[in-house]
């Protein structure tokens, strides 16, 4: 009989998992896997706020992230995201927040050299960086004229696992992004053989998955989440009858509204035959 295995890949499990004080050896590994800092920096990693909180009362769901210190005071901040359409301007998003984080660090009597580096590393499961097909991505002021670098004061990793190739890169960043990939016992297994300490991370994530506090709140989580995105659907679907509405009213034809609305033929039929 398979064992359920909560994915690693949906927000919340992603962060009880590497927020976790007794895995920071899995959250360090996989930062080293993706990150140029010198490995000291992870000599003493401070977890900032492990707590599942909402950030705004005004957001839908909230952005479950997980952010933390090292030992000179950079600050990585790394967030997952299921769907990157159902979060408009979310590049725009990303630097604010960043931006916000730099800002954080300014007193009054403090000065610009003692600004420490923020880095964001933003996990998507589908598409977020559409003009490359590379899954990591790393983001900095740069000059591409001349090819030079302005500062890294602000730095932004892009990690989408859609892209991530059937045959393995061997890379330990790979392993990692195909141990919060996996989807149940069997892929999950088979990413533990890859290496050994992913093997201990699933066994981890296994006795997380039999934890039934844990459960309950990935499917309050998930049950949310579907709720949210059964009402954003109800209300896309409503503007596009409006619009094909507005439409029928002119010579256009039943495809050219299906074109423009994204509706069906049966769906623009119908509004047809109700006028």
């Amino acid at each position: 009989m398979s064992r359920i295995i909560l994915p690693v890949k949906r927000d919340i499990i992603f962060k009880i998992f590497f927020a976790d004080e007794r895995n920071i050896e899995f959250l360090t590994d996989f930062l080293k896997s993706a990150l140029t800092i010198p490995t000291e920096e992870y000599d003493e990693v401070v977890i900032v706020d492990p707590h599942l909180i909402r950030e705004h009362s005004t957001d839908k769901l909230g952005i479950i992230d997980v952010k933390l210190k090292t030992v000179s005071g950079k600050t990585i901040h790394i967030e997952i995201q299921s769907k990157v359409a159902a979060l408009p301007r979310m590049r725009e998003r990303i630097t604010y927040y960043d931006a916000k984080m730099i800002t954080e660090q300014i007193g009054k009597s403090e000065r610009y050299k003692d600004i420490k580096q923020v880095i964001s590393i933003v996990i998507t499961e589908d598409e977020f960086i559409p003009d490359s097909q590379n899954y990591h991505h790393r983001f900095t002021m740069y000059d591409n004229l001349n090819g030079v670098e302005l500062t890294d004061i602000v730095e932004v990793h892009t990690l989408e696992l859609c892209k991530i190739e059937a045959e393995s890169d061997n890379s330990r960043l790979d392993y990692w992004l195909r141990f919060i990939k996996a989807e149940g016992e069997i892929e999950s297994e088979a990413v533990a053989q890859r290496d050994p300490l992913i093997k201990k991370a699933v066994a981890r994530l296994m006795e997380l998955s039999a934890d039934e506090k844990t459960r309950l709140l990935y499917e309050a989580r998930e049950k949310e989440r579907m709720d949210n995105e059964s009402r954003e659907d109800w209300v896309r679907t409503e503007e596009r009858v409006v619009i094909a509405k507005k439409l029928l009213s002119t010579n256009l034809l039943n495809e050219q509204i299906e074109a423009a609305t994204g509706l069906t033929r049966a769906e623009v039929e119908a509004l047809r035959d109700a006028k």
